[in-house]
C-alpha cells in the first residue's frame, strides 16, 4: 500500500489528525519523564541503609519527666542499657542520639583542612557508644571498631561542642573528604568552618544512611562519634532475634517505665516503620505519576478511537466503493492502521523533542538526572502499540461493511 495517497487524504482534513498527534506528543513527553521519575523514586526508597536485617532492628526512646544532673543522666543510661540487654529475644543494645531514616537528628559541616573555605560535606553526626556497630550490623571495611577508651564524656551544658579524638566514617564521607584517596584510616579532618581541633579516622564502615536519607552520595555521609552525653532523653538501638522486634520493642518500653525510679516517657519504632515513614511521600508521588500517565494514555487512546470512528463515518461510501471494486477486508483494515501509524509517528517525533525539553526543565529546577534514551524508546513503543490497538476495533468494523449498505447509507 502506498503511503502518499493516505498522507494526501490526511492533509485535506488535518484538524482531527493534528489534534491526535499533539495528544500523542504530550503523552509521550509526560509518560517518559514520569516513568523515569517513578523508577528513580522506587530505587531511592529501596536503597540499603547499611543496617543489616532491618526487619530485626528498632529503637526505643526514653525521657525522664524531671531534669537530671550530668552524673545522674549517665548513670541512668547505663542502668537502662543493662535492663534492655536482659530482655528475652534481645541480641544487642547500644546508646545513640539518632537513627538512620528517622528524619530528625544532628549534622555538621566537615572539611579536610583548616584552610578550606567551603565544606567538604555535611554528614549526620551519630553520637554513639561501643556496641552500636554490632547492634545495627554495620559492615566495617577498614580500621577498627570503637572501644571504651575512645569514648569521650561531655556535659552539653558546659562543653560547647565535644569533638572526640577518633571517629568512624562511612566510605561516602571518606571520599567526600579525600577524593583522591582509597584508604582513610589515620587521616584527620575538622568539624565546622572555624574549628582548630582535628579528629582522626580510626575506622571506616561501608554504609550508614543519614537521618534524612537524601538521594545521592550525601545520603550516605555519616560519622560515628564515640561520646557519652547527658542528653535530655536517650535512644537505644535494639537488635532482636528474627521476627521478635515488635515484641521486644513493646516489652522494652514497658520494662523501662516499670523499672525507672522516676516517671518517664517512652517511644518505640522499628526500622521498617522508619523506612515506611521516610519514603511515604516518594511512594505517593510515584503512584500519582502512574495515575496521571494512565489517564493521559486513556485520553490519547480515546482520541484515536474517536478520530477513527469519525473518519470511518465520513468514508462509508468510499469504503463501499472499494469493497465493490474488490478490496479485501484486510486492505481496508490496513488502510486505517497505516493512517493511524502516520499520525502517531508524527506525534511521537514531536514528543521525543518535547520529552527532552521537559527533562531539561526538570534538571534545572528539580535536580532530576538526565533522561535515559531507553525511556523514550519504551514510551514510543507503548504509544505505537496502543495506537494500533485503539484503531483496530473501528477499522475492523469499517472493513466489515457491506458494499451495498455502505453506498446506500452514505
Amino acid at each position: 500500500m502506498e503511503i502518499r495517497p493516505i498522507f494526501s487524504a490526511l492533509m485535506k482534513s488535518r484538524t482531527g489528525p493534528l489534534l491526535v498527534a499533539v495528544q500523542v506528543a504530550i503523552s509521550l513527553a509526560i509518560l517518559a519523564n514520569a516513568l523515569f521519575i517513578v523508577q528513580q523514586r522506587i530505587a531511592v526508597s529501596q536503597r540499603p541503609s547499611g543496617v543489616a536485617s532491618e526487619r530485626d532492628v528498632g529503637h526505643v526512646y526514653v525521657r525522664p519527666l524531671r531534669k537530671l544532673s550530668h552524673p545522674e543522666v549517665l548513670a541512668e543510661q547505663q542502668r537502662e542499657a543493662a535492663v534492655l540487654r536482659g530482655l528475652a529475644g534481645v541480641k544487642a543494645v547500644a546508646w545513640t542520639n539518632q537513627m538512620p531514616l528517622s528524619r530528625s537528628g544532628s549534622s555538621s559541616s566537615v572539611r579536610a583542612t583548616p584552610e578550606q573555605v567551603h565544606e567538604s560535606a555535611q554528614p549526620s553526626q551519630y553520637y554513639v557508644q561501643p556496641g552500636f556497630i554490632q547492634a545495627l550490623g554495620l559492615r566495617l571495611v577498614e580500621g577498627r571498631d570503637m572501644t571504651e577508651a575512645d569514648v569521650m564524656e561531655s556535659d552539653p551544658e558546659k562543653d560547647a561542642e565535644a569533638i572526640p579524638p577518633g571517629v568512624i566514617v562511612t566510605e561516602s564521607l571518606g571520599r567526600a573528604l579525600f577524593p583522591n584517596e582509597s584508604r582513610f584510616v589515620g587521616r584527620t579532618f575538622y568539624f565546622g568552618l572555624g574549628g582548630e581541633q582535628p579528629t582522626r579516622i580510626i575506622g571506616v564502615i561501608e554504609r550508614l544512611q543519614t537521618t534524612a536519607a537524601q538521594p545521592g552520595e550525601a545520603g550516605e555521609q555519616s560519622v560515628l562519634e564515640p561520646l557519652r552525653l547527658s542528653t535530655s532523653g536517650s535512644h537505644f538501638a535494639i537488635r532482636a532475634e528474627p521476627g521478635q522486634i515488635d515484641r521486644a520493642l513493646k516489652e522494652a518500653a514497658e520494662t523501662l517505665r516499670k523499672t525507672s525510679p522516676m516517671p518517664v516517657r517512652t517511644f518505640t519504632r522499628s526500622m521498617a516503620e522508619e523506612r515506611t515513614n521516610r519514603y511515604k511521600n516518594e511512594k505517593a508521588l510515584a503512584w500519582m505519576l502512574i495515575a496521571v500517565s494512565a489517564l493521559l494514555l486513556l485520553v490519547t487512546v480515546s482520541g484515536i478511537v474517536g478520530m477513527t470512528m469519525l473518519r470511518v463515518a465520513q468514508r462509508r461510501k468510499q469504503i463501499g466503493v472499494r469493497r465493490a471494486l474488490g478490496a479485501r477486508w484486510r486492505d481496508i483494515l490496513r488502510y486505517f492502521v497505516t493512517e493511524n501509524l502516520i499520525i502517531t509517528t508524527g506525534g511521537i517525533a514531536a514528543g521525543l523533542l518535547l520529552a527532552l525539553g521537559l527533562n531539561r526543565l526538570l534538571i534545572a529546577y528539580l535536580g532530576v538526572p538526565r533522561l535515559p534514551l531507553e525511556y523514550l524508546a519504551v514510551g514510543a513503543g507503548a504509544l505505537w502499540m496502543l495506537g494500533v490497538l485503539a484503531v483496530y476495533g473501528p477499522a475492523a468494523r469499517a472493513a466489515g461493511i457491506s458494499p451495498a449498505i455502505a453506498t446506500r447509507t452514505a
